[in-house]
C-alpha cells in the first residue's frame, strides 16, 4: 500500500478552515466537520470499547463497524459520493438480530452500568446518537442520503444490545432502572 499520508503537519487548517475529499475546503465550524468529527469521535469510542477485554463475536462485531464507519467519515467528507451501503444496514441488522436473540426479554428501562465493556458501549450509543443528530441536521442542509443517518440509529440500537452482552458475558445482570427510588 502507498503511503497516503506522508506529512501530517500542513499547517493548511491554521486559518479555520479544512479540506475535502474533493479538493474544496471548508470552515471547520461547518456541520458537515461537525459531523465528520462526530463520527470519528464514535470510532474512537468504540475503539476504547475494544481495548476491553470482550466476547469474541463482539469484538469481532465492533472491529467490523470501526471500518463501517470509516466509509461513513468518507462519505461525509466526499459530498455527493455514497460509501455507505444496504449490505451496511443488513450487517447491523443481522447483529443485532443475533446477539439479542441470546438476551432475555427486557421488562424495564437499563441505566448504563454493570460491567465496564457494558459501561463503555453505553458510551459509545449516546455518542452514536449525537452523531445521528448532527447528521439529521446536515441532511437539513444540504442533500444527504438516507442510509448514513440510517446506519447510525441502527448503529446505536445494537451498541444497546452488545452493552446487555458485555453485561451477561462478565457475569452481571442489566442495571434496571427504579422508578422514584430515591424519593423521600
Amino acid at each position: 500500500m502507498a503511503n497516503r499520508l506522508s506529512k501530517i503537519v500542513t499547517r493548511t487548517g491554521d486559518d479555520g478552515s479544512t479540506g475535502l475529499s474533493s479538493g474544496s475546503r471548508i470552515g471547520k465550524d461547518h456541520r458537515r466537520v461537525a459531523a465528520m468529527g462526530d463520527v470519528d469521535e464514535l470510532n474512537s469510542a468504540i475503539g476504547v470499547l475494544l481495548a476491553e477485554e470482550l466476547p469474541p463475536a463482539v469484538r469481532s462485531a465492533l472491529t467490523g463497524i470501526q471500518h463501517d464507519l470509516f466509509d461513513l467519515g468518507g462519505e461525509l467528507s466526499l459530498p455527493g459520493h455514497a460509501l455507505v451501503g444496504e449490505t451496511h444496514l443488513q450487517r447491523i441488522d443481522g447483529l443485532i438480530g443475533g446477539f439479542n436473540g441470546e438476551l432475555p426479554p427486557l421488562r424495564e428501562f437499563v441505566l448504563p452500568g454493570g460491567t465496564r465493556a457494558a459501561a463503555l458501549a453505553h458510551v459509545a450509543r449516546t455518542v452514536c446518537r449525537r452523531a445521528e443528530r448532527t447528521l439529521v441536521a446536515l441532511a437539513g442542509e444540504e442533500s444527504i442520503g438516507p442510509l448514513p443517518v440510517q446506519y447510525l440509529n441502527r448503529l446505536s440500537d445494537l451498541l444497546f444490545v452488545l452493552a446487555r452482552t458485555c453485561n451477561r458475558a462478565g457475569g452481571k445482570g442489566d442495571v434496571l432502572w427504579q422508578q422514584g427510588r430515591d424519593r423521600g
